[in-house]
């Protein structure tokens, strides 16, 4: 286990910069999740973590040894990749001793490695198989435990499930999620797909446009998001955003465009113009005697998705603002029908022109 730290890390091909000044401490033995759109730097700042690519300015330190110029082989962590890269012509245990024979380990010391890895990932079954003999989330499993025969100061997997049908993401997810509680390893994952994110980060980092937007559990960034962008892309289906008028500071009403209002308490700078954020959990379709006069809008159904243990409405207010809103999972609304939504006012987040959140108490 060994703690990974970077201080003020760029990075840029040509003009174009692709890295811009990250700091970032990754703590021993924890798993830490790289997470956003395609083109925000998270694989290129894992690949610099590894070694595979250059560090134009700043300082990578691994676990207490300034790193970044050292060789890939010197820094002593192991990346897992998006393809396996198994050698077809080996079996499982060569292709998990290969690397341990290139050092000049003794044979004896290669195979204990290789049985404790077969163990720890439930493949001892498998060591005299070939790649084209496993199936897709076995050879992932190999390709992990060419990694773990290391015994490397930290593992990097770079989008490790993406080749995966759903079913076995879910699964090789899990077995993921219960190596790293077995080995207390540090971890730095990259992934686009947030709920690989949330099941398995102690800590998520939501990169964008090549900088940090938030760190945080993967609680936080969902409940206290930093930016309108973390607010989009944690969270499915996404958070509705509605324009809204605020009224006053402190504990006072917001305006909707169809003019329903409704009080909330957040500490936002001035009175004005602003987006609504609110998940469709916090919005729901009620009955008209289940709320106050005054605590429900009215709203149109497009679009009902049933999903077993609710239900998710997408609605229209009467000056056309869309939104999701959340019933049971037995609710008996069609498409058509017209509905009444309330808002949980402590799920309110507003977000100004720049994208910055200001949430409700």
């Amino acid at each position: 286990m060994a703690e990974i730290r970077l201080e003020n890390v760029s990075k840029s091909f040509g003009a174009v910069s692709v890295i811009r000044d990250i700091s970032l401490t990754v703590n021993s033995g924890e798993l830490v999740v790289f997470l956003g759109p395609s083109g925000s730097g998270k694989s290129t700042l894992l690949r610099m973590i590894a070694g595979l690519e250059s560090i134009d300015s700043g300082t990578l330190t691994i676990g207490g040894v300034e790193s970044q110029n050292l060789a890939p082989g010197q820094r002593n962590v192991a990346m897992v990749f998006q393809n396996y890269a198994l050698y077809p012509h080996m079996t499982v245990r060569e292709n998990m001793a290969f690397g341990l024979r290139n050092i000049g380990l003794p044979n004896s010391e290669i195979e204990a490695r290789v049985q404790t890895a077969a163990r720890m990932l439930e493949m001892e079954g498998l060591l005299a198989r070939r790649p084209a003999q496993l199936s897709g989330g076995q050879r992932q499993r190999v390709a992990i435990g060419r990694a773990i025969v290391k015994e490397p100061k930290a593992f990097l997997f770079d989008e490790p499930l993406s080749n995966l049908d759903a079913a076995l993401r879910v699964r090789t997810r899990v077995e993921l999620a219960q190596l790293h509680q077995r080995m207390k390893a540090t971890m730095i994952y990259v992934t686009h797909d947030q709920t690989e994110a949330m099941t398995l980060a102690d800590r998520i980092v939501v990169l964008n446009q090549c900088r940090i937007e938030q760190i945080g559990s993967p609680m936080d960034v969902y409940l206290k998001p930093a930016s309108r962008f973390v607010a989009s892309f944690i969270g499915s289906p996404g958070m509705n955003f509605l324009p809204v008028e605020v009224l006053g500071r402190g504990r006072t009403p917001v305006r909707f465009r169809n003019g329903f209002e409704f009080e909330i308490d957040a500490a936002v700078p001035h009175p004005g113009s602003f987006d609504l954020g609110i998940r469709p959990e916090a919005v729901h379709v009620v009955a008209d005697g289940d709320v106050p006069a005054g605590k429900a809008t009215d709203a149109k159904v497009g679009v009902v998705e049933r999903l077993g243990e609710r239900t998710l409405a997408y609605c229209t207010l009467e000056d056309g603002t869309e939104l999701i809103a959340q019933d049971t999972g037995r609710s008996g609304i069609r498409p058509g029908d017209s509905v009444r939504i309330s808002f949980d006012p402590s799920a309110i987040h507003l977000f100004d022109a720049s994208g910055k959140s200001y949430q409700a108490h």
